[in-house]
Parts: C-alpha cells; sequence; structure tokens
C-alpha cells in the first residue's frame, strides 16, 4: 500500500508506529456472497483479486438482511431487494441469472396450479419467493397464503399445497410424488421470453469499493473458465453426481447482466410493483455497469 507523504518520525515510538500505521491502513471491504453451487463461478479466487476484502458466505436472503444493517458492505443479493431499497446500487455485470430452465429454483405442488391456497416459501428466499406469486398471481389468478419453510425442514415438514425451493436442495429430486412441478426459470422464459435475474452484486450507495468492481468480473471471468474444476470440487460436498453439477453450471445458469437480463430485471421489478410486492419509484441503478446500460 501506498502511503506518500508520510516519514516515520525517529522518535516515534514503537505503540506510536503502530497506531500511525493502523490509522493509515483501511479496514477490510466486507463481501457477502451466496453459499450455494450457482454462486461459486463468481468467487473463484475473490480475495486475490481484490485489495483488502474479506469474503464471507451465507445464505440469500441472510445476506440481504446483513447488508441492510451494514454487517457487510458489498453483497450478492436477491435482485428484488435492489429492486425495493432505493439506498443500493449494482456494482458489478457479474451476477446469477437463467436463460431458460435452472434446475435450482422449483415450486412443487400438491394440487391443480389453480387451486394452491397455501403456500410455503424456502426462507433462504426472496427474489424466488416473489416471483412464485406474480406467477401465480398473473397466470392463475391465485392469491395464497403464505409460510415460512425453514432451511433446515424438508417438504414433508409442510402440508402446504405447494413448496417453494431454492438452491442446491431444489436441485435434488424429492421421492414425494406431486401433481404438479414448476422450474421458475423455465416459466418465466415461456411466459415472457426473457432471461431471469436472481441476485446481484449490490453496495450502498455511500460506500468505496476500491478495485472491488474489476475484481469482481475477474472473479466471475475466471469461475467461468474453471466450471468443470468448480463441479468437480463441489459435487461430493452436495451429494450429487459430478455430471449433474457440470450441467447446472454450464447449461442452466448464465453469469453475465447484459442487456436482456437487464429488460427481464425491468419486466419483474413492473410485475413486482403490480402485484403490490415492490414500492413503485425506485430506480435500477448500475456503477461502473457498462455492459448493463
Amino acid at each position: 500500500m501506498k502511503t506518500a507523504g508520510y516519514n516515520k518520525s525517529d522518535t516515534a515510538t514503537g505503540n506510536e508506529s503502530q497506531t500511525i500505521m493502523s490509522d493509515l491502513i483501511p479496514p477490510p471491504i466486507r463481501v457477502g456472497a451466496v453459499s450455494y453451487l450457482n454462486s461459486k463461478p463468481l468467487i473463484e479466487d475473490l480475495e486475490d483479486l481484490a485489495d483488502n476484502a474479506e469474503l464471507m458466505l451465507d445464505y440469500p436472503s441472510l445476506l440481504a438482511d446483513d447488508l441492510a444493517a451494514g454487517r457487510i458492505d458489498v453483497g450478492l443479493v436477491p435482485s428484488i431487494e435492489v429492486i425495493r431499497n432505493p439506498d443500493y446500487e449494482v456494482i458489478s455485470n457479474a451476477c446469477v441469472a437463467t436463460q431458460g430452465p435452472v434446475l435450482s429454483v422449483k415450486m412443487y405442488s400438491r394440487v391443480p396450479l389453480g387451486e394452491i391456497k397455501r403456500l410455503a416459501l424456502d426462507m433462504g428466499s426472496r427474489t424466488s419467493a416473489t416471483l412464485v406469486r406474480i406467477m401465480l398471481a398473473e397466470q392463475y389468478g391465485v392469491f395464497p397464503e403464505v409460510e415460512p419453510l425453514p432451511i433446515e425442514q424438508t417438504i414433508e415438514a409442510t402440508e402446504a399445497d405447494a413448496i417453494l425451493l431454492i438452491g442446491d436442495r431444489a436441485i435434488h429430486t424429492p421421492e414425494t410424488k406431486f401433481v404438479a412441478t414448476w422450474d421458475l426459470g423455465e416459466e418465466w422464459l415461456r411466459w415472457t421470453g426473457l432471461p431471469f435475474v436472481f441476485a446481484m452484486w449490490a453496495v450502498r450507495r455511500d460506500q468505496e469499493t476500491g478495485n472491488l468492481d474489476t475484481a469482481l468480473c475477474r472473479a466471475r471471468d475466471k469461475g467461468v473458465a474453471m466450471l468443470d474444476e468448480i463441479a468437480r470440487r463441489e459435487a461430493p460436498k452436495l451429494g450429487i453426481d459430478v455430471a449433474v453439477a457440470e450441467s447446472y453450471l454450464k447449461n442452466n445458469l448464465s453469469f453475465y447482466l447484459g442487456p436482456a437480463e437487464c429488460c427481464g430485471l425491468r419486466l419483474f421489478q413492473e410485475l413486482a410493483i403490480k402485484t403490490g410486492l415492490a414500492p413503485e419509484g425506485v430506480p435500477l441503478v448500475f456503477r461502473n455497469c457498462i455492459s448493463a446500460g
């Protein structure tokens, strides 16, 4: 780190010197990322690529709480949080998106879709929880009561008519038989013809981040070039075949926030406002995201 204009005094004691140096060293930028497989390509060697970054992993909904409370400085948060919070900016064109079936966001229904009266929502989710309610309202005129499904509980723990699961546990096919299954990425594409963005790197507007925006893109690019290796490394931890993990990362996900993804994001915002699940008047602000224009 450069400390231009500073010369340590010959008479400074050891303690004084340490105090001066600690004042010059900025605190680490606390970066929160999702712990799911779908986010691993976005954080490959991130701490090495970013100056002064400290990485921590958690569930999407908890990261959203941490960013709002100031416990982290930058977070890979559910896209609905950026749509709801006027204080957030998108800091990178690295994201978690899909252009079709996503595999890791599914709703399982025990009754025909038009008859859903009670919906259990994975507590790790906020974007997907909003999306499934929008789609049920718009396509079936259904506005079910909702209840939380704790992250540690299985489908069998609830008697709700339908259950939304996200992340790694949604990749596993449940043994229970259901009347209908929705892959939300697939249904969104069929309905709108657009990609869907599940999570983005967000920062509070007054937060300085140094070169982090560049580092996030470099980490994403490195991760995308290493999808096979990431799949081999992570699949055993999740109890899934390496081939399934490889196909998921390569064929079900997209990690670039481009013009089509932004169109899908803006439509999601419009529909969330329409159904009363997001406030009006919140602009989507992209900091240093040229391709997101």
